[in-house]
């Protein structure tokens, strides 16, 4: 009987099933011993709790059932509940299910802390989490190496890195986890150094360890090195790049602005025979478009099986980078049509794509259209674009009304946009009171200097230019990054900063720059040139 049951729960298909082999269960259960009955009422809880076809309120009514659960049964709805991120008021919570557990006289095992270790990550709770600590050395358990590496991950992500890295030294076995736990959560906490530097150090790696690197410096901003890491990875014998190292790697070139290199690693995709998913074809998308190539983004965009509500709008992104805002309504109008609706996201790049082309009327439509049909509620962004658009056509009127109506209290992109269309027009007395308010609001901020600057030397007011200049100089004032910008040529990304650039590029351009002013000079150009100030 044990067997025959068994073997149904095994091959279940539906909670249909299982509620009918439930039901020859107790039916049978006189007939059979309790042991036995404890473990097929075991298995039906392990189905419930997760297979695709159970159900985590069966397995937690199947639960409260049991007279005596054992380690099993509570390890299994551990388990379950761990993956949970919102806290949890009932009884069935994870901790309180340990608590029940320990009370009930049994003692854990090196499959029940992982999972409450993992709850401590998903709802960020390292107090918790050090309590579990705790026990793991109380109960024997702190040499296991699962158990230790599920605690460097959680005190890496939680933002304890330096209690990670005393249990990761604590510990006398370690594997490849260990090491990818505490650089995940580097990463993830912006400790890109520490993170770059440990990577260097570790002896094994694999796919994990590298599309990890890769990603965290591609999203921290630092995507030079993370190509660099890629082609590293290229050489290396061990690990071959999969979709994830791709995704990251495209992102890198977006940011750079690469074309030859975004274009080679899409080469490079479809040579290593790896199928483009959703994710890395909107990732091209994404590129194609921020590198300037509109028509390259539109074939990737129309050959894509599959259009998700990310992937329709890094396209309209696209088109609004440069301005071609009837591409972009047009592709919503597709959008709809196909049936899938826009997001924040999406009317972020519609009213973006209205800035750029400098369409007040379209702007005004989207900004309703988004309210009164998608019932979406704009955010302070979509607040942003529309004062960018009015500053753009000279509004200010009518942008500074919608600033004052706004739900929420504008933010400094707001009233940068703002201020950036009052550089753009000159306007010199709403400059002067915006950059003055965004001054008192944060006076270590560089930029807001910088902008008043331009405004009084656009209207040649050179002695407001040297008053500001020279308060900026009083308050220890400077751009905390220094200006660079980047350039690819034959698929080497250049970078030129005040900090420096290679000595040789620096001469071929100073060449051609002088080569340039000559011939301009016997075209009869004249530069209208302003005294220094």
């Amino acid at each position: 009987m044990k067997e025959t049951l068994s073997l149904l729960i095994q091959e279940c298909k539906s909670m249909i099933e299982l509620k009918q082999i439930h039901s020859k269960i107790i039916t049978s259960s006189p007939h059979m011993t309790h042991k036995d009955h404890h473990f097929l009422l075991s298995r039906l809880l392990f189905f419930c709790a997760f297979s695709r076809s159970g159900s985590v309120a069966y397995s937690v009514s199947l639960f409260r059932s049991f007279k005596d659960p054992n380690l099993f049964s509570y390890n299994t709805m551990i388990r379950s509940s761990s993956s949970i991120k919102e806290k949890m008021v009932t009884s069935l919570n994870p901790f309180c299910l340990y608590k029940r557990m320990l009370a009930s006289g049994i003692q854990p095992d090196n499959l029940t802390f992982p999972f409450l270790f993992k709850s401590c990550t998903i709802k960020h709770e390292p107090n918790t989490g050090k309590t579990i600590h705790t026990h793991v050395i109380k109960f024997g358990l702190d040499s296991d190496v699962f158990v230790c590496n599920t605690m460097i991950y959680m005190y890496s992500m939680c933002g304890l890195s330096d209690i990670a890295l005393q249990v990761l030294n604590g510990m006398t076995q370690r594997n490849i986890v260990s090491w990818n736990s505490i650089l995940i959560g580097y990463l993830r906490c912006g400790e890109l150094d520490r993170a770059l530097s440990l990577f260097c150090d570790m002896k094994e790696r694999n796919t994990i360890t590298w599309n990890s690197i890769i990603t965290g410096l591609a999203q921290g901003g630092r995507p030079m090195e993370s190509l660099k890491i890629f082609h590293e990875m290229q050489r290396s014998k061990d690990v071959e790049p999969d979709k994830v190292t791709i995704a990251s790697v495209v992102s890198a070139c977006s940011y750079l602005g690469a074309l030859d290199q975004g274009r080679w690693v899409h080469g490079y995709l479809e040579g290593q025979g790896l199928k483009a998913d959703m994710v890395i074809q909107t990732a091209l998308i994404d590129m194609y478009g921020k590198c300037g190539c509109v028509e390259r983004a539109v074939e990737v965009f129309n050959e894509m099986p599959r259009k998700d509500v990310l992937a329709w709008t890094a396209m309209i992104s696209a088109f609004a980078d440069h301005g071609l805002a009837e591409d972009a309504f047009r592709l919503l109008g597709e959008m709809e049509r196909q049936g899938t609706k826009p997001n924040h996201v999406t009317f972020v790049a519609l009213l973006s794509a209205c800035a750029h082309a400098v369409q007040v009327d379209s702007g005004r439509r989207c900004f309703d259209l988004m309210k009164r049909v998608y019932g979406i509620e704009p955010l302070v962004h979509h607040y942003a674009c529309l004062v960018d658009l009015l500053g753009r056509a000279g509004l200010f009127e009518e942008a500074e009304e919608l600033i004052k109506v706004m739900p929420m209290k504008p933010d400094e992109f707001v009233w940068g946009a703002l201020l950036g269309a009052c550089r753009m027009h000159g306007n010199v007395e709403l400059g002067e009171k915006i950059a003055g308010y965004l001054i008192s609001l944060d006076p270590q901020n560089h930029a807001f200097y910088i902008v008043l600057s331009d405004i009084y030397a656009k209207a040649k007011q050179f002695e407001d230019v040297k008053r500001v200049r020279k308060l900026m100089g009083e308050k220890g004032i400077q751009k905390t990054v220094p200006g660079c910008s980047l350039i690819e040529v034959d698929g080497q990304i250049h970078e030129f900063s005040v900090r420096g650039s290679a000595e040789s590029v620096k001469e071929e351009i100073k060449w051609l720059l002088d080569m340039l002013t000559i011939e301009l000079k016997f075209a009869g150009y004249v530069p209208d040139i302003i005294e220094e100030f």
